[in-house]
């Protein structure tokens, strides 16, 4: 039976990705070797980590901007540290705004090296909206969101202006959508959601706004260090740099962001309706600031939940289940989700409201 994998990552990949990805990790670009265990000074793996990067950035629209896109290791998580080391001053001030798990525990090591002052929360709401209504200061380092809270599911429709700098968490919606990449400075983003497998980190950071604060960075954790190695100050993360060009390519082949942007709402627009529509279910955030990666929803009668999860387990779905911490139900609908999974879910709720 086909699998439908709405899993919020690692997730799902293109299956010609994962082809190309099987057999070059028997037999990398006709060497007789695996991608696995060829050298990544090669000029071969070396091809390829440069293919990735570039593609990163043309796709970001950020080429000829004094942007650079490393690949590094210690996924997004990392980078909540990394962030005010390389941006924030000694003493000195960063603005956040806190709109789920991932926000909160950038928040908390952001703390370890200044101020950090909260200008808009939705935790009092358990994270089902989008805070609007905040102000950033003007003495801050930086300001730093996140796009789209994977465990909440709400997404950032616009985001502030101001004159510092804006660092962006896209972990989850990274290029799912045409935005103007140029107003942000730093954008992070693991690879598992809608780039590869886990183990490695895409960031792209404005070289301008780095070697500011004043502070003894060590080696591993300085921007401007991997970026004078090209992000291979030590040994890469081969496969999942790989896989990552290889969806990349994919990408800009499929016709680049904006057309998946199109996909990705007609996917969104059908699962939304359904739950609004059906009677046995409710969407759990905010309409305005539903996501349009990982949608969640609940039961409005937990005592139907073994039926329900009997019907989308017998249907061939996957990696429902909503995160361990909220419940209720997760649909992730990264851009290698194909619509016909989205039908087959919408027809299974259909399908279990008439058997009601």
């Amino acid at each position: 039976m086909k699998k439908h994998n709405f899993s919020a990552g690692p997730c799902i990949l293109p299956q010609e990705v994962l082809k190309k990805a099987s057999e070059a990790v028997l037999n990398f670009d006709g060497l007789g070797l695996s991608l696995i265990e060829i050298s990544h000074r090669s000029e071969h793996f070396v091809a390829v980590i440069e293919k990735a990067r570039h593609l990163a950035l043309e796709l970001l629209g950020l080429e000829n901007k004094g942007y650079t896109a490393l690949f590094l290791h210690g996924g997004a998580s990392t980078e909540f540290l990394l962030t005010p080391y390389n941006l924030m001053k000694i003493n000195g001030k960063a603005a956040y705004t806190n709109t789920g798990t991932w926000s909160e525990k950038a928040i908390k090591e952001a703390k370890l090296f200044g101020d950090v002052y909260i200008i808009g929360s939705s935790k009092e709401k358990n994270f089902s909206y989008i805070p609007k209504d905040y102000t950033i200061p003007e003495d801050i380092d930086y300001f730093h969101c996140t796009s789209n809270n994977t465990i909440a599911g709400t997404q950032m429709k616009s985001f502030p202006k101001h004159n510092g700098i804006t660092v962006c968490d896209m972990s989850s919606d990274i290029f799912s959508r045409q935005l103007d990449f140029s107003q942000f400075d730093v954008i992070y983003a693991g690879a598992q959601k809608n780039m590869g497998p886990s183990g490695t980190t895409l960031v792209v950071v404005k070289n301008e706004v780095l070697g500011k604060t004043g502070r003894q960075i060590p080696t591993m954790l300085d921007y401007q260090q991997h970026i004078s190695k090209e992000s291979m100050l030590n040994t890469p993360a081969v496969f999942p740099i790989y896989v990552s060009m290889l969806t990349l390519k994919w990408l800009k082949d499929l016709g680049g962001i904006s057309v998946i942007e199109k996909i990705n709402n007609t996917k969104a627009e059908l699962l939304y309706a359904e739950i609004d529509r059906n009677p046995l279910f409710k969407g759990n955030t905010a309409v305005e600031d539903r996501s349009v990666m990982n949608v969640t929803f609940s039961l409005l009668n937990e005592n139907l939940k073994l039926q329900f999860d009997k019907q989308w387990h017998d249907a061939g779905i996957s990696g429902l289940n909503g995160h361990r911490s909220v419940g209720g139900y997760r649909a992730s609908i990264y851009n290698a989700l194909p619509i016909e999974s989205v039908h087959v879910l919408v027809k299974v709720m259909q399908e279990f409201e008439k058997s009601i």
